[in-house]
């Protein structure tokens, strides 16, 4: 969800800043060097990303691409950058030359804005002709998102990826003829279907006629079905909503926030806007404890009051989320724990920043 939100900040950044953007040195410095940063690799480390990496190919020496990330000491991804404007397609014979060169696996060819990732699935050390994922970063798709995230460098594994390529790469081509014989259906695939259905001889007439019913009864097959999807989700919805209401009818709430809970969270909101906006300091109260989050993230919880006993207890949480609880006679014991409390919020921004 955290990567998914930042390259949405990277997308929004580049539609903002591309008119501005006029060179294939700023493209990378303003577009591909984030982009590289989300993936938790540090480009201020010469190390891990080397730029202007040598590839030398037989004997035409000096040959260089724009970056390579290493890990333990081998190139595991190489990137070619072009500017913005560039179209891609004609750029590739460049990148092929640099795989064949390199012990990598992966290759990236962009222009900050499209994303074309390739390997070597039909022989081995010798790039693809074709992508096995592409992606323009300002239109992604939920699905696409979790491909990227395989190549964050908490994630990236060369065996899975390989494995999975594969099967990106055909069903991208299967979806493009797909999407072609919806628009205009082939002669072929035409008879495939006239041929089950239409008893008599496949005339050029009968072949002509049948080119439009074709076209036609596949769109509407697939109008139908999105309604169909449409209309199940609408009546589960409202469905959910009715049992939701007769619930809330039914069963009065259990949750009551009192004036201590309340007043506690106050307290902690006082020591945490020194690092964090107020805004983002959220209280959720449940049956067993009263949670206060940031950013209303179940995943980042900052500290939790256990105020229903007889005692009254504060949970602290670690950077590992592990719980502690702290016994407390008064609400104002709260400010005893300022540097927990502001440890743990320096926990998840510094997550933040490691995409």
């Amino acid at each position: 969800m955290e990567l998914q939100n930042h390259l949405k900040t990277l997308a929004d950044k580049i539609l903002l800043h591309k008119k501005h953007t006029h060179t294939e040195e700023s493209t990378k410095h303003a577009f591909v060097l984030p982009f590289i940063d989300l993936l938790g690799y540090d480009t201020r480390n010469p190390i891990e990303v080397v730029p202007e990496f040598t590839a030398d190919i037989g004997l035409k020496k000096g040959e260089k691409v724009d970056y390579a990330i290493f890990q333990e000491q081998q190139p595991i991804l190489i990137i070619e950058c072009k500017h913005w404007q560039e179209d891609l397609n004609t750029h590739n014979s460049q990148l092929f030359r640099y795989f064949h060169a390199t012990k990598t696996r992966f290759a990236l060819l962009t222009n900050g804005i499209i994303y074309q990732f390739y390997t070597d699935l039909e022989a081995a050390n010798k790039m693809d002709k074709k992508p096995f994922l592409e992606f323009d970063i300002t239109n992604l798709k939920e699905n696409t998102i979790h491909e990227i995230a395989k190549f964050h460098k908490s994630n990236f594994d060369v065996d899975k990826i390989v494995d999975n390529a594969s099967s990106l790469k055909y069903t991208k081509e299967l979806k493009k003829l797909i999407y072609e014989e919806l628009n205009a259906p082939s002669h072929n695939f035409v008879r495939l279907f006239a041929g089950q259905t239409y008893p008599g001889k496949l005339t050029s007439r009968v072949m002509e006629e049948f080119t439009e019913l074709v076209h036609k009864a596949f769109n509407q097959t697939i109008s139908e079905k999105v309604s169909d999807r449409l209309n199940a989700a609408l009546h589960k919805e409202t469905q959910k909503q009715q049992e939701e209401v007769l619930e809330d009818a039914e069963e009065p709430s259990k949750i009551i926030t009192t004036e201590e809970e309340l007043e506690s969270y106050r307290i902690v909101v006082a020591i945490l806007r020194r690092k964090v906006s107020a805004h983002r300091i959220i209280h959720r109260d449940t049956q067993s404890y009263f949670g206060i989050l940031l950013d209303d993230n179940n995943r980042k919880p900052l500290c939790r009051l256990h105020f229903n006993g007889s005692k009254k207890y504060i949970g602290l949480f670690n950077e590992k989320k592990h719980e502690t609880r702290e016994y407390i006679e008064t609400l104002e014991d709260i400010y005893q724990f300022e540097d927990q409390l502001l440890r743990t919020v320096g926990y998840y921004e510094n997550e933040n920043k490691a995409y």
